[in-house]
């Protein structure tokens, strides 16, 4: 009987590891959703012009008429986490005089252009034509953009050396603006939407991480340009996004295995019986094979018990 109530315990110990496993670490990084809209109905943005800035339902997009020296602008308040961030946007421009500039990117309350924190793309037409620039202004008020113009001397040695690149008028194009706080980089990549080919990308090192942005904004506060010019078109599919990640427990929690054999009988023996040790859970560090530490411990603990009960029968 001593011989049952042993090798019971350790058959049901050894169930009991296949049972109990550890829980590895598991990590995924994705993209949470701070802001979208399609402008399939009203999004409601704030602005001071209504005749020129509003929703167009027939066209299913956001109208807008910016004319510069008149502070024209609209916006939607946004609340994010500061750090990485990816601002995507599509648009269509019907007009934009010379001298005139469409701008479109994340700020702060002041929305001023000059003054930081801001991140904006722009779509100037002036001295160099039909040019896409990136601009950012930090925290600390530092100034920083480029633009599409190869080698253009006011940009300094961080100008932008790759071929000259412009934008039409009667074209959709998808803007993609996005910010790695790791990094500091600040990058643009603007795209035709009807072919597929992208037209322009560049990047700016910050050197600041990005704090305080809390719209989305487009529009001529602080613009110095002159009046009954206008940059005017369609904005479509505005998205701000921000990673996210979603970690698991590294581990479960240690587990006693409690055995009991109060129900089974024992008769007393003068013999002395060997001490058997209960094998405990091993856990593995391989996250492709969660089980793969655990089996052989079992095998083992198994294996280990038939040898015991081998050497007490043949004494």
């Amino acid at each position: 009987m001593k011989t049952r109530t042993i090798l019971l315990t350790i058959i049901l110990a050894a169930c009991c590891l296949l049972v109990v496993q550890p829980t590895l670490a598991q990590s995924s990084e994705d993209q949470t959703t701070i802001y979208q809209t399609s402008f399939a109905s009203d999004p409601r943005w704030i602005t001071n012009n209504p005749s020129s800035n509003y929703w167009d339902p027939n066209m299913g997009m956001y109208h807008f008429g910016i004319e510069p020296s008149t502070g024209n602008y609209a916006y939607i308040p946004v609340v994010f986490d500061a750090g990485s961030f990816t601002l995507d946007y599509d648009f269509l421009l019907t007009r934009i005089d010379e001298g005139a500039t469409f701008r479109i990117g994340l700020t702060d309350t002041d929305m001023r252009i000059n003054k930081g924190p801001n991140v904006l793309s722009m779509f100037t037409n002036a001295k160099y034509g039909k040019i896409m620039w990136l601009h950012t202004v930090s925290p600390g008020n530092k100034l920083l953009q480029v633009n599409s113009q190869n080698a253009a001397p006011e940009m300094g040695p961080d100008a932008y050396k790759g071929p000259t690149s412009k934008y039409e008028v009667n074209k959709t194009y998808r803007v993609t603006v996005k910010y790695d706080d790791n990094t500091k980089i600040l990058s643009m990549k603007v795209r035709e939407l009807q072919s597929g080919k992208d037209i322009w990308s560049y990047f700016i090192q910050c050197g600041e991480n990005m704090r305080g942005l809390n719209r989305i904004y487009f529009g001529s506060v602080e613009d110095g340009g002159m009046m009954n010019i206008y940059a005017q078109g369609y904005l479509d599919n505005v998205r701000l996004t921000v990673p996210s990640r979603v970690s698991a427990l590294t581990e479960t929690p240690s587990v006693t295995i409690l055995v009991t054999t109060a129900q089974i009988p024992v008769t007393p023996t003068k013999k002395p019986t060997p001490k058997m040790t209960v094998p405990t859970p091993y856990p593995t560090t391989t996250p492709q094979s969660p089980s793969s530490g655990i089996l052989p411990v079992v095998a083992l603990g198994v294996c280990g018990a038939l040898c015991c009960l081998m050497a007490m029968k043949k004494k």
